[in-house]
């Protein structure tokens, strides 16, 4: 009974939240303020801001394709956006700061955050075997004697000794209706590589599963968890597992320049129906300000966070053997000598590509993303250079 009144408790958290009147209406707000003027330092912060502008306008140009939405993050706050490009090249619709966009992998790190809000809210333990809840996983391929089992702790943290991806054909396809379907398809055609917690190395599969698990947990559909979780309480309007007709409006174009110079929009326009099991791992669509909402509320900093402290020391933390820098719970951590450690994402997926880092202490982060893949602009390395820039001028009070 007591299972069923946690249970309970979790349906009533996804069922609650903000209005969806309120949520569009808070996106809204938040971009009327993005574009006016910047809430930030002016002088070195402000010169900072022109830099990447420049860059960005150039390279964009350079390109030739589509176009790119930078925004920054301070505290509660994104203090400034802005479009560059084509959110849609044929039509004439410019890349702005409402602009829709698919951000790959950066979906793993709300299937992470997904798991240790359950852990804190007592759902389940970040070192529980997942075929406690999940006894397929009883069907991965070559386990290595004696292994120990994969735990949520092992997967959120590319450390489960999975491959990359399943070794079924068509397992990125289909509709999104039938992904769940794909990741138990997909089980028994996934392998180890090497023992669970021995290594790092990433797997997409992995984080499939780990969406999976987390569902059946809970006895919540893994994409209702998310947006009952995360999206509604931060009032993040614009994003989503589905596209909505009403996000559809804002949904910029994907392109994909193929070998010959041809630009293919049809793949990624396919892939908004289903992209097979690839949901928890890379199936979210969002935009700059509902991203600083997420950063936000991972720092604890905005009035709806989502991760009490020990989630978010969890967070900062490496998870993998290798050393201090690597991969905590869904995020990169980004290291460079004088510098503050940085934690992050990056995805790529047909047209699109993007990258999220923030610096938790300052309350600092940028995030860019793109509807084309490749390009003149490095998104993680600009991302990163700028929140180290950013942090730097405002430790000097610049």
């Amino acid at each position: 009974m007591a299972w069923k009144g946690r249970v309970m408790k979790l349906l009533n958290l996804v069922t609650s939240g903000f209005p969806r009147f309120l949520s569009m209406l808070l996106v809204l707000v938040a971009m009327v303020v993005a574009q006016g003027a910047a809430q930030a330092p002016s002088g070195a912060w402000d010169e900072a801001l022109a830099d990447l502008a420049r860059e960005l306008s150039r390279d964009v140009a350079a390109d030739g394709l589509g176009g790119i939405t930078a925004g920054v993050v301070v505290g509660r706050d994104l203090v400034w956006a802005q479009g560059f490009g084509w959110a849609d090249r044929d039509r004439k619709v410019p890349a702005g700061v409402g602009t829709i966009y698919r951000v790959g992998s950066i979906s793993k790190s709300f299937t992470a955050v997904a798991l240790l809000q359950l852990a804190e809210k007592g759902f389940l333990g970040l070192d529980d075997p997942v075929a406690e809840v999940l006894q397929e996983m009883g069907g991965l391929r070559e386990r290595p004697a004696e292994a120990d089992p994969i735990t949520f702790r092992h997967l959120a943290s590319h450390t489960a000794g999975l491959i990359r991806e399943p070794e079924l054909e068509g397992a990125a396809e289909g509709p999104l209706e039938f992904w769940e379907d794909k990741v138990l398809a997909s089980i028994p055609a996934t392998s180890y590589y090497g023992a669970p917690g021995s290594a790092y190395r990433y797997s997409n599969i992995g984080f499939g599963i780990l969406g999976y698990s987390l569902g059946r947990a809970v006895g919540v559909p893994f994409m209702e968890l998310v947006d009952g979780l995360m999206l509604r309480p931060l009032g993040m309007g614009s994003s989503g597992f589905v596209v909505t007709p009403a996000m559809a409006e804002h949904l910029a174009t994907g392109y994909v320049r193929l070998r010959d110079g041809s630009v293919d929009s049809g793949t990624p326009y396919r892939e908004h129906v289903g992209r097979g099991y690839k949901v928890p791992n890379g199936g979210i669509y969002s935009t700059v300000g509902d991203l600083a909402r997420f950063i936000s509320g991972l720092m604890g900093m905005s009035s709806a966070p989502v991760l009490g402290p020990e989630g978010r020391a969890l967070i900062r933390a490496s998870q993998t053997p290798e050393g201090d820098a690597g991969y905590s719970f869904g995020f990169s951590i980004s290291r460079r000598e004088g510098k503050p450690d940085l934690l992050g994402h990056g995805g790529s997926v047909a047209g699109y590509t993007a990258h999220m880092v923030f610096e938790p202490d300052s309350g600092i982060g940028v995030i860019l993303l793109r509807n084309y893949g490749g390009g003149e602009t490095n998104l993680g390395r600009t991302a990163q250079d700028l929140v180290w820039r950013l942090v730097e001028i405002r430790a000097g009070g610049g």
